[in-house]
């Protein structure tokens, strides 16, 4: 596998795509867990809600027991004790549920800041340098000599636009035909440039 291309430009440029990608992905978690942490200070008040509420129901609780034991109507005393905990019970409750919507939002906030810009960069830019990696490493197998500049050659005659042919010869195709050396390492060159190699020797 050949990550990077001879040619100093080519690698520079790929080089620093790569750091740019991994800043990005660095970039986006960091954000993610910034919205994350913020999202999540909106739970604390539910939590001071169900802590305090939980706090109220017992100690109404507790004083609908104390009262309990008053003869004749500690039973009437100790009811709206305890209707007042199960009130407090309720908004207790309430503050639980809010803190999980929160820790939702802030879940699934985070997941779409962080992963969405971090698949969408790897969805662009990967296969490029797969592409790149795979085209690289087939042709570096091809450039052993000199002898094998005629492959590529032929390659650049199929692939390259006419204006870069016109500037190698006035008949590229009959130069490459009559084994012109010359010709055949100019159109080489061009088409080893499009995959990041330099020709041998």
């Amino acid at each position: 596998m050949k990550l990077y291309a001879d040619l100093p430009a080519r690698r520079a440029v790929q080089a620093t795509g790569d750091l740019l990608l991994v800043a990005w992905v660095v970039g986006s978690v960091l954000l993610a867990r910034l919205v994350h942490d913020a999202v999540m200070l909106l739970a604390e008040p539910g939590e001071q809600v169900n802590e305090a509420s939980a706090g109220l129901a017992e100690r109404l609780r507790e004083a609908g027991s104390a009262v309990d034991g008053a003869p004749l109507i500690g039973d009437e005393l100790r009811t709206p004790f305890d209707g007042a905990g199960d009130a407090a019970d309720r908004l207790a409750a309430a503050g639980l549920d809010q803190v999980d919507a929160v820790e939702t939002l802030a879940f699934w906030l985070a997941l779409a800041i962080g992963v969405v810009p971090i698949l969408l960069a790897l969805a662009l830019y990967v296969p490029r340098r797969w592409a790149f990696a795979r085209e690289a490493a087939a042709g570096q197998r091809f450039v052993d000599t000199a002898d094998d500049l005629d492959l590529f050659a032929l390659r650049a005659l199929a692939h390259q636009p006419l204006h870069r042919l016109a500037r190698i010869s006035d008949d590229p195709a009959g130069a490459w035909r009559r084994g012109d050396p010359d010709a055949v390492r100019a159109l080489a060159r061009l088409e080893l440039s499009e995959v990041g190699l330099r020709p041998p020797g």
